[in-house]
């Protein structure tokens, strides 16, 4: 299956009825001490779900045949929340594996949306495992968190509706995990925008590979664990960052948590540390836009563990 625009703007006309069409919110760059006139900010930790996961949650489920057995998946929280959510709303059952680093609110969404939940392991490498087991056995549909074409092209959504709504953006900064969200956005873009991958310092899993040329096993550490700490980077976004991915930047937990205190403090945002990651990468410093550089950034899930402070 190709991951281009083409498929990337069926497959948003597919999952329309379901996800939100996330708002743009312009800043000045002066309310965070930054020289930049205005920062773009994509507002997809409003989607349903908390997170952008829900757009390829729907994309699996409503592009590949569901059996009887329903769906089954591996997450750090919020892909399981999103394909449990896609699920309760297509009427399909859903059985999803979580690891116990797993935050709170995201096991609750989880158990909210009626799926059948497991907690255990240390880590999304974990869950991924006992998911695969669960897979063996029943007969259900595996829906990736990121290493899945219908995924990625239900990620890339969210680069067909940026273009939309800010055509004349120069730079897009994208916190990294698995991959699929900047594999998506990367492929949509084809390098007509300069995307710019950010990861924590404690999980550089899409740094380290491009460094190696291959996907390589990273540190999965770090105060946005949860989210952007898989084992290894997707083998189907991979070649896809090789080509459309500009550059890639490593944060600090501590930019990323004030990064998140910015964000609640100066617009009463509450984002986890993987949606905040990539506006820690323009506050810290770690990315510098040249004069003139028009910058958006993606804001991309609100369900913390805590805020770390008294919101």
């Amino acid at each position: 299956m190709q991951i281009d625009r083409t498929a990337i703007a069926e497959t948003a006309r597919l999952v329309a009825p379901y996800v939100r069409r996330t708002p743009v919110m312009t800043v000045a760059g002066s309310d965070f001490g930054l020289a930049l006139p205005e920062i773009l900010l994509k507002l997809e930790l409003l989607q349903h779900s908390g997170s952008f996961k829900a757009r390829g949650a729907f994309a699996n489920l409503l592009r590949r045949a569901v059996p009887a057995a329903g769906v089954v998946a591996a997450s750090g929280g919020n892909h399981g929340a999103a394909v449990a959510y896609a699920a309760m709303v297509l009427k399909k059952p859903a059985k999803i594996f979580v690891p116990s680093i797993a935050a709170p609110m995201k096991i609750a969404r989880i158990k909210s949306y009626g799926a059948d939940l497991v907690v255990g392991g240390d880590r999304y490498a974990d869950a991924l495992a006992a998911s695969e087991q669960w897979l063996a056995q029943s007969g259900a549909l595996a829906v990736h968190a990121y290493d899945q074409a219908e995924t990625l092209l239900g990620q890339g959504g969210v680069g067909l509706e940026l273009e939309e709504q800010a055509p004349d953006i120069d730079t897009l900064l994208v916190a990294v995990g698995g991959g699929g969200l900047i594999g998506g956005i990367s492929a949509w873009y084809g390098g007509k925008v300069k995307v710019v991958a950010v990861e924590p310092e404690q999980a550089p899993t899409l740094n380290m590979a491009l460094k190696a040329g291959k996907p390589v096993e990273a540190p999965a550490g770090g105060i946005a664990a949860d989210s952007l700490a898989p084992k290894m980077i997707g083998g189907l976004m991979f070649p896809i960052a090789q080509k459309n991915v500009a550059e890639s930047v490593l944060v600090t937990d501590e930019a990323i948590r004030a990064a998140q205190i910015a964000l609640w403090d100066k617009l009463r945002l509450v984002a986890e540390p993987g949606g905040a990651a990539a506006f820690a990468a323009l506050l810290s410093g770690r990315y510098q836009p040249k004069t003139g550089e028009k910058v958006a950034v993606l804001v991309c899930g609100s369900n913390p563990t805590d805020m770390g402070f008294t919101a």
